[in-house]
């Protein structure tokens, strides 16, 4: 090896620390990401959708999308029992707490639902609970809070936690070792923030819905903070849609388009890991386009 050649791999070490990537995989994956598979992290199915989305659309909006796989938590949590039981090799559950009375900003304080939580995980193969928001420090009920997370550690499953973060910090301190998703990768906290949040807690994961728009620049280039966290933080990262009203049910086909077209600028090996290859590992599935046209 030349004394060049030496100094060159020095500094893409340095440029990315924790990418396992070889000197002949630098370049951009470009078109050839419309083949990768997606496993959209970030899915909901709640009831104004089941009327003008009845379950068939929805695997046929993901098979036209290429999304082999996807995370799903409803309101009520009906739905993903539904979409599951209608599609088993699409659908990877989580128990999202909301139902009846129970929603975004009081289902910390609604009665009964340690009860409610413990009957559905009994019931029904969740691999998470979440997607649940943490809005203000006044939702920190650490006697429900802990409950959940031992339900969590009991069954191996994630918390998939929608909050800035100082609540992503508090659970932390409730229990260092528990299994979290971050969802929109804290959708409202800056980049840097972000970066901060993951360089601090290495076992924290995070899904990018919502984020695609801030992750590609005006000229259709990667974000210079983005481009960091994308890079240092590749093995901890999944894509998703976030179908939270109708109006993203409309538009799915565009929102996983967008999200290609940030994954177009990584080295395959990032887009892999970010596009499929880190659910494989989270969920112990395996994600093939194989999985289109199947239920």
């Amino acid at each position: 090896m030349t004394r060049l050649t030496q100094l060159i791999s020095i500094a893409l070490i340095c440029i990315f620390p924790h990418s396992a990537i070889g000197d002949d995989d630098h370049n951009p994956v470009g078109d050839a990401v419309e083949a990768l598979p997606i496993f959209d992290a970030h899915m909901h199915y709640k009831e104004p959708a089941w009327g003008p989305y009845p379950v068939e659309d929805v695997i046929e909006l993901m098979d036209k999308s290429g999304v082999a796989m996807a995370l799903v938590s409803s309101t009520p949590d009906d739905g993903t029992i539904m979409l599951w039981e209608y599609a088993p090799k699409r659908v990877v559950p989580e128990l999202r707490p909301y139902h009846g009375s129970a929603g975004a900003y009081n289902w910390t304080r609604v009665a009964g639902m340690e009860d409610y939580l413990k009957g559905r995980l009994a019931k029904f193969p969740h691999r998470g609970i979440g997607e649940f928001h943490i809005h203000s420090i006044s939702m920190w009920n650490e006697r429900l809070f802990q409950s959940i997370i031992d339900m969590a550690r009991e069954r191996d499953i994630y918390l998939h936690v929608h909050s800035g973060t100082e609540a992503v910090r508090w659970l932390y301190g409730l229990d260092p070792d528990v299994k979290m998703i971050w969802a929109h990768a804290g959708l409202g906290v800056p980049a840097n923030n972000v970066h901060k949040l993951m360089s601090e807690f290495p076992q924290l994961l995070a899904d990018t819905s919502l984020r695609e728009h801030s992750i590609l620049s005006d000229d259709g280039s990667l974000d210079a903070i983005w481009k960091k966290i994308l890079f240092d933080f590749h093995e901890r990262l999944m894509v998703g849609s976030d179908t939270w009203v109708n109006g993203q049910w409309d538009n799915y086909e565009q929102i996983i388009a967008s999200n290609r077209a940030w994954l177009r600028h990584l080295p395959r090996e990032l887009a892999e890991n970010i596009a499929y290859k880190n659910a494989e590992r989270y969920f112990g599935r395996e994600i093939t386009m194989d999985l289109i046209g199947t239920r």
